[in-house]
Order: C-alpha cells, then sequence, then structure tokens
C-alpha cells in the first residue's frame, strides 16, 4: 500500500501526516498548509490495530456496543492520538470539551460524554446569534503560556463537524451538570479537579503526561472556573453567558 503525506497547521504548528488511507487528508484538507514541519506523524498497520483494540476495550467498560468502523476511520483517530502525544513539547495539550468564542472571547464547557456539551454550545449560539462563533465542539487544542490560555479548532471538532481554523483566548471554563432547574457557581481549582482531569487527554508517554498535567493546573489558574446545572432551556444559556462574561 502506498504511504500518503501532507501538512496540516494545528494550534500554530506545521504537522506533516503520512497515511495508509486518503480519508485523513480529506477530513483535515481545511487546516492545509506549507512549510518545515514542527510535528511529524507516521501512521503504520500496527497503529491502526492499537487503535481498533483500544475502542472495543473502551466500549466494553462502559457497556456499549462494540463499533468495528473501517481501518481508513481509525486511521483518522490514530493520527490525532499520535499528534496529541507529541503537542504537549509545545505547551499545549488536547481537551475533551465543547469552546465557543464570544466577542472575541472564549468559554468552554465540559463534562462526560452524553451531558449536553454541544446541546449547551448551541444554545448559545441561539441566544447571542453571530457573535457566538464555534471553535471546537468536542476536542480543541488548548495551549498555555505565562501570560495567556487559547484554545486552537482543529478537524477533530465532533460528530456534527462544528468549529473551524481559528483560535481564541479562553476565558471561562465550565464543568456541566443536568438538573431540572438552572443555577451556576463559580468554583475553585480545587473544588473539580478530578473531574477536569478526567477530560484532559493522557499521553501515554511519561514525560508527556507530566507535562500536560502541568499545563492543566495552569489553566485552571489562569482560566475563571464555574459548574453549570442547567436543562436544555435557552434561559439555561442566557444565565450562563451573563454570568461567565463577568468584568
Amino acid at each position: 500500500m502506498n504511504c500518503l503525506t501532507d501538512k496540516y497547521l494545528f494550534a500554530d504548528k506545521v504537522v506533516q501526516i503520512t497515511s495508509l488511507y486518503q480519508a485523513v487528508h480529506e477530513y483535515c484538507k481545511d487546516f492545509r498548509c506549507t512549510g518545515p514541519a514542527d510535528i511529524e506523524v507516521s501512521i503504520t498497520q500496527d497503529d491502526i490495530d492499537f487503535e481498533r483494540e483500544r475502542n472495543a476495550r473502551t466500549s466494553e467498560k462502559e457497556g456499549r456496543k462494540a463499533y468495528y468502523p473501517s481501518d481508513s476511520y481509525i486511521e483518522q483517530l490514530a493520527v490525532y492520538r499520535k499528534i496529541s502525544e507529541q503537542m504537549p513539547r509545545f505547551d499545549t495539550f488536547l481537551f475533551h470539551g465543547s469552546c465557543i468564542s464570544v466577542d472575541g472571547e472564549g468559554y468552554m464547557f465540559t463534562a462526560p460524554s452524553g451531558t449536553g456539551k454541544s446541546t449547551h454550545a448551541r444554545l448559545w449560539r441561539e441566544y447571542l446569534g453571530d457573535r457566538a462563533v464555534m471553535v471546537n465542539d468536542d476536542k480543541p487544542l488548548i495551549r498555555v503560556s505565562d501570560d495567556t490560555v487559547t484554545a486552537f479548532g482543529t478537524a477533530y471538532n465532533g460528530k456534527h463537524h462544528l468549529g473551524g481554523n481559528i483560535s481564541v483566548p479562553l476565558k471561562a471554563i465550565a464543568l456541566l451538570e443536568r438538573a431540572e432547574q438552572n443555577s451556576i457557581e463559580e468554583v475553585t481549582p480545587e473544588q473539580i479537579y478530578p473531574r477536569i482531569l478526567q477530560q484532559m487527554y493522557r499521553p501515554y508517554d511519561a514525560a508527556a503526561l507530566a507535562m500536560s498535567m502541568g499545563l492543566l493546573d495552569k489553566m485552571m489558574r489562569k482560566a475563571r472556573l464555574y459548574i453549570i446545572r442547567c436543562n436544555m432551556d435557552i434561559q439555561a444559556a442566557a444565565l450562563a453567558y451573563d454570568t461567565m462574561k463577568g468584568r
């Protein structure tokens, strides 16, 4: 099988992807770029087999029926995992959340799958109209510097493909919980750290994992943190935004 190679810009870094299948290049086409590579990712059949076995174990652990998609689809997952393993070298890590930009400021919602992150982000877009722009609806990359936290859109933006080749300074992070009545409270990192840690991609490489955990800690101390208990009514978005925009 012939290998296929092209370059893409993720979190301001040029990523060279060498794949077995064309599908990943079609998936990432909006991020295509040129220039010297900062990160090189090359996929083998062993990588695809590993990803498939991992997905099967995760499905079993979560009590879900295992799903066995094509190798070309599995390769797309393997590519993002390999990118995410290398990103901590550039003060960047993968986070599971839905990130939206409002008036040039970023707000990210996180929670276990199925809680309603994407629905809550959609309610913000309904409430705020064109002022609200999706950055990434599923797996943004987060860069943490001494001065700022920045969320980056990538091609890996959820099943509805909401997001774009954009970035935004991250102002606030909200942990979502389902509730009949809407409420919101600002919290400290210590109050929600274990639950936020569960939403960070944890690299297999020990050094990359240590760097990621350090970056997560810095992110939580630079962004404002909230717990939103909400239903799926647009008033939940109104309450959340009016509180989180703050001062």
